[in-house]
């Protein structure tokens, strides 16, 4: 795929944001600290309890390990989930995946079930369907802003009435009364 050029100063880099890798540490590392502190105390044999908090240790602690090893590639220090280059020929870019803005059909949010980190799965007009992960650093509402802000306006007609009927029928989104910004474009 290609990269960014210096031509693409306009680029939007989309990062994590700092609460949810604060929230991200705590889930994952404060579940492997927990775990590794049942099994200790449940080792020591000395409350009636022992054998349940070895037992939820030792249930727990692979989840935990597991997510830890998933999550590994998003601690690094300014980590930058994917770019957005915004214009008509405007693409969606990570290091390995890149999608045109007009070849866009469908977009989600998604989690995914086999490592419980939300993900942004684009369906384009020639039948690929092209995943972008975001570890969990992009809060969903943050996630429809950068969209419907940046990627919306240039989108094919169907895949905008696709995306209006998306946001109308998200509950979340009704549930914080979201409302979105007026995006005609002459």
């Amino acid at each position: 795929m290609s990269s960014l050029t210096s031509s693409d100063k306009d680029a939007i880099k989309i990062k994590g944001n700092f609460v949810m890798y604060i929230w991200m540490f705590l889930f994952i590392f404060g579940g492997l600290i927990a775990c590794v502190v049942l099994i200790q105390n449940g080792l020591k044999f000395e409350s009636n309890y022992a054998l349940i908090y070895l037992g939820g240790g030792l249930l727990f602690f692979p989840f935990f390990l597991y997510e830890a090893i998933w999550a590994l590639p998003s601690l690094a220090p300014g980590k930058v989930l994917f770019t957005i280059i915004p214009g008509e020929k405007g693409k969606i870019v990570s290091k390995k995946r890149e999608v045109q803005f007009s070849n866009i059909k469908n977009i989600d949010y998604k989690r995914n079930p086999i490592n419980l980190f939300n993900e942004i799965h684009i369906e384009t007009f020639d039948n690929k369907r092209i995943k972008f992960i975001t570890y969990n650093l992009l809060h969903e509402v943050n996630f429809y802003d950068i969209f419907d802000e940046h990627v919306y306006p240039h989108l094919e007609e169907n895949a905008k009435k696709v995306w209006d009927r998306k946001i109308t029928n998200d509950q979340l989104l009704k549930s914080m009364e979201y409302e979105r910004r007026n995006h005609d474009i002459d």
